[in-house]
């Protein structure tokens, strides 16, 4: 796999087109590991202080799309962008990382293990030449790249205030579009995400809506029925046997039993080895 240092120049061969569109594109991108793995994807962010939640959405989210083809572009950073590219790479899929500091340089140091993964067969980018330690306003000035990698940024968990913003305002400055995942009212860290929802944000609560917000064609496995958002919602929460997910929904046992078939088929959830079922 390749581990290779490259360089790329605005106007040159080479140099991701997505990215050269946007306001100000960095005149100079390095980066460490393979080139072409710079094709516009799926921008994951949010939280570095993730709760489970945050985590679990992060996840789930990010591993169905990578498990389909989609490139999970994301900032390396503790919480939710290291918990996206994890499950990118368990996924089989492919991701790029974008510093605020040179791209051979591993920051934060507990990111160090998955940015080795990345830079072997995947790429770690920024406009910081190599060596360049971390620097504050290089952070916020990658989340412009970040946004400008992709189509589409999905932001999974954010508080207030939040550096995550800097990232939603760019992809908007862009023309990308904003996805979010609510969370609840009374939780601190959801409070950015849902603000972004109320200004006009889409909302994303299960794979296929993700699906939908990315233009991407989600097979027959995926239930369309009413009944799909509450057994995901639930089981988010709680692992629960069929029975009783059923009861705690007042739903149908036999539909329950359909739902949760083509939910595990379409690989959104698993069935555990006592019988209950939880996301995947």
């Amino acid at each position: 796999m390749k581990s290779d240092r490259f360089v790329m120049r605005l106007g040159c061969t080479g140099y991701p087109e997505q990215l050269s569109e946007i306001p100000d594109p960095p005149k100079v991108l390095y980066g460490i590991g393979d080139p072409a793995a710079l094709v516009s994807g799926l921008a994951v962010v949010g939280a570095r202080r993730a709760t489970p939640y945050g985590l679990r959405c992060a996840r789930l989210l990010a591993g169905w799309a990578a498990s389909r083809g989609v490139t999970i572009i994301s900032g390396a950073a503790i919480g939710c962008d290291r918990e996206a590219h994890l499950a990118a790479l368990e996924n089989n899929g492919s991701t790029v990382a974008v510093l605020g500091c040179g791209p051979d340089v591993d920051y934060p140091r507990r990111s160090a293990e998955i940015l080795s993964s990345i830079r072997k067969g995947h790429a770690v980018v920024s406009e910081c030449p190599f060596g360049q330690p971390p620097l504050r306003y290089a952070f916020v000035r990658r989340n412009r790249i970040i946004a400008g990698l992709s189509s589409a940024v999905l932001i999974v968990e954010a508080g207030l205030p939040s550096g995550t913003f800097s990232t939603a305002d760019a992809a908007l400055d862009a023309g990308r579009d904003v996805l979010a995942v609510p969370g609840s009212i009374f939780a601190p860290e959801s409070r950015g995400s849902n603000r972004l929802i109320r200004q006009g944000a889409t909302v994303v609560t299960d794979v296929s809506e993700l699906a939908a917000a990315i233009g991407f064609h989600c097979p027959r496995s995926i239930p369309s029925d009413a009944n799909r958002n509450s057994v995901m919602r639930a089981l988010t929460a709680d692992p629960m046997r069929p029975d009783d997910l059923a009861r705690a929904l007042g739903i149908d046992i036999v539909q329950t039993a359909r739902t949760l078939g083509a939910l595990e088929a379409a690989g959104v959830i698993a069935r555990y080895s006592d019988g209950r079922y939880g996301v995947a």
